[in-house]
């Protein structure tokens, strides 16, 4: 846990995720909070930047599609949700939360699932002050450039707080003052119990508002977020394609900073989820998503999409899409190739131009060099696949499986009908439709033989 003692004793921290809203203006059926960011909703990503500070407690307040908010969050470890069947306001959301809270002893941090770009290490300089000089309150608080249409926050030189105005009441002096409240607070819990049922709806929503809360504490401090991009709030899809540049531009500096080669950054986009080991060269036009790791050495794109997958080290992978699957070291795919549902490729294979594979497994050093598929098939090493070979593996109600022997070579426009076994050290004559097993070193010649009539004709023709 973050170290900070008060009064000889480390203090408790417990999170409240804001979380309920429905976002009108996204013009989505799916809840605002779970829209996607860089391989992550958004209340995932607000929740992720609190992991640091190890809360005791961790609470997601939910409303709007409450259900498919607790659904899509499931996985996530120790979440507690909390109801709010109206959405009267920010202090009514965390209204909600007292009787969960009921005898707990620390500080409580209240975060927005629409404020997703947060760093962990500003939430942690915000509870240091917090806890360091005892405040009742701790705001998080920014400075923009231009400040128009935000509450304006006035402190004194120690950053107490003196007071908020809204833009709309403030006189042309005090709009100069470029500081806004960011919407994140720390509170000492025991202080805000008290101060929550005192709220009141007197204003022109008949909302219940958590700034209100501010005006009962004391004492009450501000804290400036160092970049003010951090506290962007997503309430339309324009915003969430500003927090995604911003998202990408933090990654691909943290990429290229490790050592990764970027070329044209600009028309490369890569999830926060993946990772990348040095050396690796990403060409234009190149996309890489959610749990994918790229190994040293390689060279991806242009033009390539690649998603939940293992690239080993020193592959290239060219024009092509790979999604769900692995590939092996020195191994070229593509131009053109589609690997789909758990393709395993192993090493120093080639996987060539308009070659789909879904859910087969590929010995090291062999060769699919063009126009073929391959599905639910297991190859061994050193086979190569002759164009125009394909898999016949579904009979219209099951699919089936094809085996394949080391050193197996199949001829041009090959067909194999599975369920089917072909040994190692076979050879299939070119335009087979191979039906039955083959023990190892044969020669397959599954075609009609040629005829040929000389002089023939079309009778309409004679």
């Amino acid at each position: 846990m973050l170290g900070v003692f008060m009064g000889g004793k480390m203090g408790a921290i417990a999170v409240a995720i804001l979380a309920a809203g429905k976002g009108t203006r996204m013009k989505s059926s799916l809840p605002k909070v779970l829209h996607q960011l860089g391989g992550r909703s958004l209340v995932e990503r607000v929740l992720m930047s609190a992991t640091d500070l190890n809360p005791s407690r961790s609470l997601v307040i939910v409303g709007y599609e409450a259900d498919q908010v607790r659904s899509d969050l499931q996985t996530l470890p120790n979440l507690e949700f909390v109801e709010q069947t109206q959405q009267l306001g920010t202090g009514h959301a965390v209204q909600q939360v007292l009787p969960h809270l009921e005898g707990f002893d620390g500080d409580l941090l209240v975060l927005n699932g629409d404020v997703p770009l947060l760093r962990p290490q500003t939430l942690q300089n915000l509870l240091q002050t917090h806890q360091k000089h005892g405040n009742a309150a701790t705001i998080l608080t920014a400075q923009l450039d231009n400040p128009t249409g935000y509450g304006r926050v006035f402190c004194d030189q120690n950053y107490r707080l003196q007071e908020i105005i809204e833009h709309r009441d403030c006189t042309p002096e005090q709009r100069q003052n470029q500081r806004i409240n960011a919407g994140i607070y720390c509170f000492r819990w025991s202080a805000l119990a008290e101060v929550l049922p005192k709220l009141t709806a007197n204003n022109d929503q008949k909302e219940y508002y958590i700034t209100d809360a501010v005006n009962y504490l004391d004492p009450v401090m501000v804290v400036d977020a160092e970049d003010e991009q951090e506290i962007l709030g997503i309430n339309d899809r324009k915003q969430l394609a500003t927090a995604a540049k911003i998202l990408q531009n933090r990654v691909k500096d943290h990429w290229m900073a490790a050592g990764v080669n970027l070329i044209n950054p600009d028309s490369i986009t890569i999830d926060e989820t993946v990772t990348l080991k040095a050396d690796v060269v990403i060409e234009p036009q190149t996309h890489l998503r959610g749990q994918t790791v790229i190994e040293a050495g390689c060279r991806l794109g242009p033009g390539s999409l690649i998603e939940d997958s293992h690239i080993g080290a020193n592959a290239t992978v060219l024009y092509s899409v790979v999604s769900e699957s692995q590939v092996g070291e020195q191994t070229r795919i593509g131009p053109y190739a589609h690997l789909r549902n758990q393709a395993q490729v192993g090493d120093r294979c080639r996987v060539g131009n308009f070659v789909e594979l879904k859910q087969s497994h590929i010995g090291q050093q062999t060769n699919i060099a063009h126009l073929s598929y391959l599905g639910n098939a297991t190859l061994g090493e050193q086979v190569n696949i002759g164009a125009g070979t394909i898999t016949a593996n579904y009979d219209g109600k099951e699919k089936h499986k094809t085996y394949i022997g080391d050193r197996t070579k199949t001829g041009s426009n090959t067909v194999l009908v599975a369920p089917l076994t072909l040994g190692p050290d076979v050879n299939i004559a070119a335009g087979s439709t191979v039906t039955e097993d083959v023990d190892g070193d044969a020669l397959v010649i599954a075609r009609a033989r040629q005829v040929v009539k000389p002089g023939w004709r079309p009778k309409a023709e004679s």
